[in-house]
């Protein structure tokens, strides 16, 4: 179980780019955003990444990276960054299962197709948010079981900017004994 305070797992992926995200290689000052989205297949996960996608300058100017990353193989993944029209945000692909649920990520079997039209894949993973510290440190989370009723990043932004004012540090770190 990943805690607060405590190193999360290391996280590589291809992107859509061409490149590779390495989250043990990211140098923002203040951390770098997670999102882990459901795929091509997601009608509210392509809206998710909008927001996400406006709001990316914003998380770069308080320092903070962001990149999006999903189970899809690179075509959806491509796909999914043409619908939703990416310039600033990085999108990943390729996560293996075994690495999502290092994350404490849920995993969903297909149930076919979804309401847009596009089959799902045999397995992915359910979205998930973090907030990872330079040093990744896990500094905040979100994980669903569902692919509805997500944080919003304007909502974390401002959080970020309450956090970062009042030098507040990453809650939930005490384990039972």
């Amino acid at each position: 179980m990943l805690m607060p305070r405590k190193k999360t797992p290391d996280l590589t992926v291809p992107l859509v780019t061409g490149e590779t995200f390495k989250l043990s290689e990211e140098a923002n000052e203040r951390g770098t955003v997670i999102c882990f989205y459901r795929g091509l297949h997601c009608p509210i996960c392509a809206n998710y990444l909008k927001e996400l996608e406006r709001l990316t300058p914003e998380f770069a100017e308080r320092g903070i990276g962001t990149v999006a990353v999903s189970t899809d193989v690179e075509e959806r993944a491509k796909a999914m960054a043409e619908k939703v029209g990416m310039s600033n945000l990085r999108l990943g692909y390729g996560l293996s299962i075994e690495d999502a649920r290092s994350w404490g990520l849920y995993i969903s079997t297909s149930r076919g197709k979804s309401s847009l039209g596009i089959v799902e894949p045999d397995l992915f993973s359910e979205p998930g948010v973090f907030l990872v510290q330079p040093d990744r440190a896990l500094y905040y989370m979100s994980v669903q079981t569902m692919p509805f009723v997500r944080p919003h990043f304007n909502e974390l932004l401002a959080a970020v900017d309450g956090a970062m004012a009042a030098n507040y540090p990453a809650r939930g770190e005490v384990q039972a004994d």
